[in-house]
């Protein structure tokens, strides 16, 4: 009975260390990052330069982008959004959530026209899902912007657990799981399951993901691989390609991008 008590008193310290260890570096590098916007008002918008030129690209085109959040919020999480453009369109479209104006009856959902690969508020945007294609995702886009007018949680924004941007995110890549979409770690808000489910199909759109309002989960999926939820944070191995997930820091290792 000792040496069990032993074991799990050792476990859970380990597991605590793996929570508490990154959260603390990524603050460490949040406040020591002195290239970080301070005034929203006149921080960086303009295009990174990642997306193509949509006159230049007369494929259809699904993006989906990861950048750290605005302040001290950066610290520990990501804002996602997906961008799509029809074939031969000249423009991208935005499919987000934003809190932002929510309490004042603007709807949290935001289907507009803008840059794919904008900054999000100072922070450089990160690629993590392109698809390019003809007629089949032509189809997939309109599935996805058919989703979105379906989110449940058109005029509800909590910053966390959720419902929030990434919990936006993570519903329409369950409506689209031709994406195979692994949100980062560090996108908080993506277990919180609509309508209080405890069980759904992972993000990617396969495997199983378990959640307790978004604040106790377990994710088992070929995209994800195993990640464990803790109030809102991520921990999870990776194998498919291989990588540490790790709370506030993110991804190490192979990108998942394809």
């Amino acid at each position: 009975m000792k040496i069990a008590g032993s074991w799990s008193r050792r476990l859970a310290l380990s597991l605590a260390l793996l929570f508490v260890v990154p959260v603390g570096v990524a603050v460490s590098q949040h406040l020591g990052n002195d290239a970080q916007a301070n005034d929203w008002r006149t921080a960086r918008q303009d295009s990174s330069g990642q997306a193509p030129d949509p006159q230049q690209t007369p494929a259809a085109l699904i993006q989906v982008y990861a950048a750290r959040a605005f302040g001290w919020r950066g610290a520990f999480g990501v804002h996602t959004w997906i961008a799509t453009k029809p074939m031969h369109g000249e423009r991208y479209t935005r499919l987000e959530v934003v809190g932002w104006g929510v309490q004042r009856g603007i709807n949290a959902v935001r289907i507009e026209h803008g840059e794919a690969d904008g900054y999000w508020y100072g922070n450089a945007p990160t690629l993590i899902r392109e698809v390019r294609g003809g007629a089949e995702v032509d189809a997939l886009i309109a599935r996805l912007h058919a989703a979105a007018q379906a989110y449940p949680y058109q005029h509800e924004y909590r910053l966390w657990p959720g419902p929030n941007s990434n919990t936006f995110i993570a519903y329409l890549g369950r409506a689209a799981p031709e994406l195979h979409l692994d949100l980062p770690p560090t996108a908080i808000g993506k277990d919180y399951l609509p309508a209080g489910d405890l069980f759904a199909s992972a993000p990617s759109g396969g495997g199983l993901q378990f959640s307790l309002l978004g604040l106790l989960g377990l994710t088992i999926a070929a995209e994800e691989g195993v990640e464990v939820n803790v109030l809102g944070l991520s921990l999870g191995i990776d194998v498919s390609p291989p990588a540490l997930k790790l709370p506030g820091l993110g991804r190490l290792g192979m990108a998942s991008h394809d």
